[in-house]
């Protein structure tokens, strides 16, 4: 099993890749145009001119945004407060992740190359965070550190 200072720096890498994705996705909208598909093809088109692509008037990947920012900092912080914040959030990013990957292959219709990359990053951080929740939650209870000024 991967140390935790690992999995912490798995985790910031992956967030990291997150938050790029999800900014071009941001950006490209915002500029009044689509993200365009690698690949070819206008699924990345069709899916952001989707009405799913925005909650409440917001584009879902500034949401993505905030997410992966959040996913940064639990990877940065140490102890179980974090440990347990990057297991949540990854977990309810993963659950979006799945149901916006739903909508676009049974309701629009299309795929979005990027909409998959961010869904796959979210899926490697809720393994990822899991891991380092199951293995390293109450580790500090188990194996308290060592005061120098008591030795």
């Amino acid at each position: 099993m991967p140390s935790e200072r690992v999995l912490r720096a798995i985790a910031g890498v992956l967030a990291l890749a997150g938050i790029g994705v999800a900014t071009y996705i941001t950006v490209v909208e915002a500029g009044g145009s689509a993200p365009q598909c690698l690949a070819g093809g206008h699924g990345c088109e069709t899916v952001a001119n989707s009405h799913y692509s925005h909650l409440a008037g917001v584009n879902v990947a500034v949401f993505g945004i905030v997410g992966y920012v959040l996913l940064v900092g639990s990877a940065l912080a140490g102890g179980d407060v974090a440990r347990i914040a990057g297991f949540a959030i990854a977990l309810v990013g993963f659950g979006f992740s799945a149901y916006l990957t739903y909508l676009e292959l049974f309701v629009i219709d299309a795929i979005c190359q990027w909409c998959v990359a961010s869904a796959v990053l979210m899926t490697l951080l809720l393994v990822v965070n899991a891991l380092r929740a199951l293995d390293y939650v109450g580790s500090e209870l188990m194996n308290p550190p060592v005061r120098t000024d008591e030795l």
